[in-house]
């Protein structure tokens, strides 16, 4: 089969043609000549990235809007197996062309991170595609077709003129497609014995009917998508951007768009209401699957970026939870308990938990906006590069959102016009109120909002930095700002410390039960029950949890490893610069060129260190 790619630019073909021109001898060098070449060869260096991730962003239009780029904003990307094909043969060509045209030894240290990303991006892209079958659209969780697209539009396509509530529109006229093709790659995926459970399939079902429910499909309030049209073209009306007029061919536009969407959920709704019969209940992890084993390995090694076994990664898990309840225990003690466990007791005597309100939910969000802004007053003393965009915290949609559901965050756009956010859901029952703290660490200031608005404005770089993330990065970045926050002075008691300490006890119990589902053969119930007794979750969150590791294997192992890794990486600086070491320096290093895979992070710090040792 012949699998058609974008072409390679101009300048891509002059970097080939240069790597393939015949030198008739290397000419005389001094230092300074050699330095002026390296910055030579890494400008471009850059400049060949930057070609092929402009040619990336065509085929990837999502990721195009996300990073503020107008191009491509009305469409979505194509979810079919040829789609997904013509990326990774983009992507082989393009790292041939790299290794072709450069060599990484004549690249300075900065650009030999780039070099190994963008290299390292095609072994991940290999593994992905040979596994598909195993990641079906509405399979996962978190990122299932039915609910991500409309998230995607509600939260990620912002409108600033009419051209752009245009392509809103157009985007709606395309979700159908969309929809079809999830449809048909998850009969691909079944026809190979690889079924979604039977709570994601319901969740599938009672998500697509939100989105089908109110108007414009039938009386009562407004539909997520409605309303969220309707909220798009009131700014612009209200803004001046477009007249009485425009904003109600807009809005009829977009209406008519939206009511072409009905069929295809009912399609979607169909096919989940066929599968359910088929769809497993008492789930368990991939290893039960067809060739499950080989999968999780792949799971393991995209999202921690290491070669840690299964078998390794469970040990870890087991060394952490020890380690962590004696840090309980100790801090305990201090606070005037007999141990950990009277510590509990007397937080669920203090605080039950209790339905969410109105009330409670507006009181939550006021703290937890209060959090951040606070925390970001202290950063200067520990960062050299600060976050410059607005951050808030806001409602998970109600599409989405589920009793004990995680929390999680999404990064500004890089001009800021879209506000790095923290999604919380606010179902089922209440948390610690002094569990508040380390979550907005974690999620906000100085977690993945930091990182995230950092990573949207470096410069200086080629672009596709600004864009590329790995779980084990982000995620272990955000949980190592956790204990950063300890040394800050965020926590303002021993309850929030201690809450600390058990929400780090649950990410270490995470890669127990990851592996335990996924390895050992735990079932549904196995997994819930550690995560209740060990990982000290309520039932509902550990249900919640427990779902979404069946749904997306490995996603949760990379927390605790990436954590892990960036405290060696720090006590490794501490112990060989001794007062050279510099905090400031060191945090700006680790989040100033964007999310990496570890290995990379780890030359990168060594670098470091050899630059600066006495």
């Amino acid at each position: 089969m012949r699998i058609a790619f974008p072409a390679l630019t101009a300048a891509a073909l002059a970097v080939l043609l240069q790597a393939s021109a015949v030198v008739a001898g290397p000419p005389e060098t001094t230092p300074a000549t050699t330095q002026a070449a390296a910055v030579s060869e890494d400008a471009r260096f850059t400049a060949f990235l930057d070609d092929a991730f402009a040619q990336e962003l065509k085929l990837r239009p999502q990721l195009a809007t996300r990073l503020g780029v107008k191009a491509g904003e009305d469409r979505f990307d194509d979810i079919s197996d040829a789609g997904q094909l013509t990326r990774l043969a983009w992507r082989r060509a393009s790292v041939a062309a790299m290794k072709a045209a450069f060599s990484r030894a004549k690249l300075s240290p900065e650009a030999r991170a780039n070099y190994d990303i963008w290299a390292l991006e095609l072994d991940r892209a290999e593994l992905s595609y040979k596994f598909r079958r195993y990641q079906p659209p509405f399979y996962s969780f978190l990122y299932s077709v039915h609910s991500e697209l409309p998230n995607f539009l509600i939260n990620t396509h912002v409108a600033q003129d009419a051209a752009d509530m245009r392509a809103y529109s157009a985007r709606l006229r395309a979700l159908p497609a969309v929809l079809d093709t999830a449809i048909a790659q998850s009969g691909l995926s079944t026809a190979q014995g690889i079924r979604a459970p039977r709570f994601e399939v319901e969740r599938v079902i009672a998500g697509s009917r939100t989105i089908l429910t109110g108007a414009p499909f039938d009386t009562g309030p407004d539909s997520p998508l409605w309303a969220d049209a309707k909220a798009k073209v009131g700014k612009l009306k209200a803004g001046g951007k477009v007249t009485d007029k425009e904003a109600q061919a807009l809005l009829d536009e977009a209406r008519e768009a939206l009511l072409g969407v009905k069929p295809a959920y009912e399609r979607v709704i169909a096919w989940a209401q066929a599968e359910l019969p088929k769809a497993p209940s008492g789930a368990v992890g991939v290893g039960s699957l067809p060739g499950g084993a080989a999968w999780y390995a792949a799971a393991l090694k995209i999202n921690t970026t290491t070669d840690l076994t299964p078998e390794q990664v469970h040990a870890i898990g087991l060394k952490e939870v020890a380690r962590i309840e004696a840090a309980q225990d100790a801090l305990a003690k201090q606070a005037g308990f007999a141990d950990r466990q009277a510590f509990y007791e007397d937080r669920a005597r203090r605080f039950p938990p209790a339905p969410w309100t109105d009330d409670l939910r507006t009181d939550y969000l006021r703290r937890a906006n209060e959090t951040l802004a606070h925390t970001r007053t202290l950063l200067p003393a520990w960062f050299g590069q600060l976050p410059a965009y607005r951050v808030e915290v806001v409602r998970e949609p109600g599409f989405s959102e589920v009793a004990g559901g995680a929390a999680h965050a999404a990064g500004p756009s890089p001009d800021g016009v879209r506000p790095g956010r923290v999604y919380v859901h606010l179902l089922g029952v209440t948390d610690d109120p002094a569990d508040i703290y380390n979550l907005m660490c974690h999620e906000g200031i100085p977690g993945h909002v930091l990182q995230g608005d950092i990573q949207a404005r470096q410069s200086g770089g080629p672009k596709f930095r600004k864009a590329y993330g790995y779980v084990a990065y982000g995620e272990g970045w955000a949980l190592y700002t956790e204990a950063l926050c300890k040394e800050m002075g965020i926590y303002p008691d021993a309850a929030a410390d201690f809450m600390r300490l058990d929400a780090e006890l649950f990410r270490a119990a995470r890669l127990v039960t990851d592996t335990g589902l996924h390895a050992k053969g735990w079932t549904e119930n196995q997994a819930v029950d550690y995560l209740i007794k060990v990982g000290r979750r309520p039932p509902n969150q550990a249900s919640s949890e427990v779902r979404r590791y069946i749904t997306l294997p490995g996603q949760a192992t990379g927390y605790k490893i990436g954590m892990l890794k960036i405290l060696e990486l720090r006590h490794r600086a501490e112990a060989q610069l001794g007062a050279k070491f510099d905090i400031r320096g060191f945090h700006d290093l680790l989040v100033g060129s964007g999310s990496m895979p570890l290995s990379v992070l780890e030359q990168r710090v060594n670098d470091w260190i050899s630059a600066r040792r006495p």
